[in-house]
């Protein structure tokens, strides 16, 4: 029998407790057991769309929580949601579809409190193979937190209880008698969806279904037959005994990331990831999801089975955290900052699409990001000033690799001369590669984030000449002062779709782009003396592209606008701020060439 908003799912019923659980399964019951437990005030089809991505390599499982969905609910509702009977639940839906192996258990919102109880009470060790925990944290981890906030007391610990105090403030109102029934099945439950969709971004279709006033209703007693017991006394032996993934959205409305600060405590096989998102990520990052509950759970199995080509991630800094399993895209990869770049986002994990003209530079890129630790890498030729490969390149991508979650718009060609000495032919080159280039993606691999709706970033390689007036660069510094000010632009437009975007400027990098950039107005044996000239300068600089590649993931991570990099860089924007008459002054003089 097919389940509403989830497509192909075989239905059973699980008698447990005096209810009966609505259970559905996707995928071949042979292969590995991964059961989703949703939050409130959902039913199961909120992992519609992450349990259809992990359907093809797992037996997924999901349940309707007592009371909620095609479940029925316990009688009488008070008492009838502690912890201790949804753990019976579980046991059950375990023992049921799973009754010789261990499950991989996942859990958001609620879902993920019940986890953390099914992870770490003594009656469930050796059921669970590992837990992703998602916006949900351990009532007994956070009667802990709060104890050691309250009993030793800091500036900084009392403004943390103060903002989650503040964030938690649903939590009161859920306690209040009658009036969340009276609101749920009145104008908020038939608000919801809409709220959902303008607030947190979730698409609509399948989710919410109709249920939800009356979950909503029930799962009230979720709050009220735990929350208050379990804060104020909460087990000292809550440790996990099996491996745990946390996954944490940065822009959680309800939580405070602070809240897992000394979860290593608590769970010592500990897997971060951080994701920049919102709280309902089941619905509005359902990719991210799937790749990262695949990838742990593949992880526990290979090690289960003594196979460690598939063990977890080595280092679990904020970079592997953030971007592993992510698909990045870095044009002009091939060489300098480009390779840098993708070498440095396959080093935390991320799978690598590695872009460039030279088909064998892009090739030997790709090569050395698995090596580096990209879980996967492709290279591919394209010109990004060619808008018709552009395009080529944009489809074959979204149809074998996916949607791209980080653009890197980075090749860039070099030209110097001043403005009577260069022709419109020069002028074209610059422009076609250093903007139209950036043009083309942006709005080839943008538009596609966009109309994924699970945000993204964009960073575009502009430089310090955007800001930095030169009489020998002005075809160069005006395609890099446009980059900057298109990334400005993109970025304000972008903002209400999730979509970061950074615009990195680097000064003087020690990069191969001198020993191809052009000098107009000279003759071929000039040229090579100029590039000559310039190359060793820029190599007695000494600022490794490196650098600026460990930039770029800042600026992702933290999503910043504008990005100088090298001093010299930081101090001319800064100029350009404050005294922009100086930089004209010093645009006239003649640099050493």
């Amino acid at each position: 029998m097919g389940v509403e908003g989830l497509r192909g799912a075989r239905e059973r019923r699980v008698r447990t407790g005096g209810v009966d659980l609505c259970v559905a399964e996707l995928g071949d019951e042979g292969r590995p057991v991964v059961v989703l437990v949703h939050g409130y005030p959902d039913s199961k089809e909120v992992w519609a769309e992450v349990a259809s991505r992990l359907a093809d390599r797992f037996h997924v499982v999901l349940y309707d929580v007592r009371g909620h969905g095609r479940s029925t609910a316990p009688r009488p509702l008070r008492g009838g949601f502690t912890l201790e009977k949804l753990t019976d639940d579980f046991l059950a839906v375990a023992d049921t579809v799973s009754p010789d192996r261990p499950v991989h258990l996942v859990g958001h919102d609620w879902g993920s409190v019940q986890g953390w109880e099914f992870a770490t009470v003594a009656r469930t060790e050796g059921r669970i193979a590992s837990f992703t925990s998602m916006s949900g944290p351990s009532l007994d981890h956070f009667g802990h937190w709060i104890k050691r906030r309250t009993t030793r007391p800091t500036p900084r610990r009392v403004a943390q209880l103060l903002g989650q105090g503040a964030k938690s403030w649903y939590v009161y109102l859920l306690h209040t008698p009658v009036l969340p029934e009276l609101a749920w099945r009145g104008p908020l439950g038939s608000r919801w969806p809409k709220l959902l969709e303008r607030v947190e971004g979730v698409p609509s279709g399948g989710y919410p279904t109709a249920s939800l006033p009356r979950d909503a209703a029930h799962g009230a007693w979720l709050y009220r037959d735990n929350i208050r017991a379990r804060l104020r006394r909460p087990r000292p032996d809550a440790h996990a005994h099996t491996p745990v993934q946390l996954i944490t959205p940065t822009g959680d409305a309800f939580l405070s990331e602070r809240l897992y600060d000394d979860l290593d405590t608590w769970a010592p096989r500990l897997t971060r990831r951080t994701l920049p998102a919102k709280h309902w990520i089941p619905r509005s990052r359902p990719d991210h999801l799937a790749s990262w509950i695949a990838e742990f759970v593949s992880a526990q199995e290979g090690a289960a089975s003594g196979v460690t080509a598939v063990a977890a991630p080595r280092r679990e800094d904020a970079y592997t955290q953030r971007f592993a399993g992510q698909l990045v895209l870095v044009t002009g990869a091939a060489s300098g900052i480009g390779r840098a770049t993708a070498l440095a986002f396959a080093g935390a994990g991320a799978r690598v699409v590695v872009v460039d003209r030279n088909a064998e530079g892009a090739a030997g890129t790709a090569d050395s990001a698995l090596a580096a630790g990209a879980a996967e890498a492709w290279a591919e030729t394209v010109d990004v000033a060619d808008e018709q490969a552009m395009e080529t390149l944009a489809e074959k991508v979204t149809a074998e690799y996916g949607v791209v979650d980080v653009l890197v718009n980075n090749a860039g060609v070099g030209l110097a001369g001043s403005f009577l000495d260069t022709d419109t032919e020069d002028w074209k080159q610059v422009l076609d590669v250093n903007l139209w280039g950036v043009i083309h993606g942006c709005r080839l691999f943008g538009r596609r984030m966009a109309e994924r709706g699970q945000g993204g970033h964009i960073v575009n390689t502009a430089s310090a000449a955007a800001f930095l007036p030169s009489r020998t660069l002005p075809a160069y510094s005006t395609s890099k002062a446009a980059v900057l000010m298109l990334s400005e632009c993109l970025r304000a437009e972008m903002a209400g779709k999730g979509i970061g975007v950074s615009a990195i400027c680097p000064g003087i990098v020690d990069t191969g782009i001198t020993s191809t950039a052009r000098f107009t107005g000279v003759d071929a044996v000039e040229q090579q003396r100029l590039r000559k000239r310039s190359a060793r300068l820029y190599g007695l600089r000494n600022y490794r592209p490196e650098k600026v590649a460990d930039a770029v993931l800042r600026a992702v991570l933290t999503n910043r606008a504008v990005v100088p990099v090298t001093p010299e860089a930081r101090v001319a924007y800064l100029l350009s701020r404050l005294a922009p008459g100086a930089l004209r002054a010093t645009a006239r003089l003649k640099p050493p060439l």
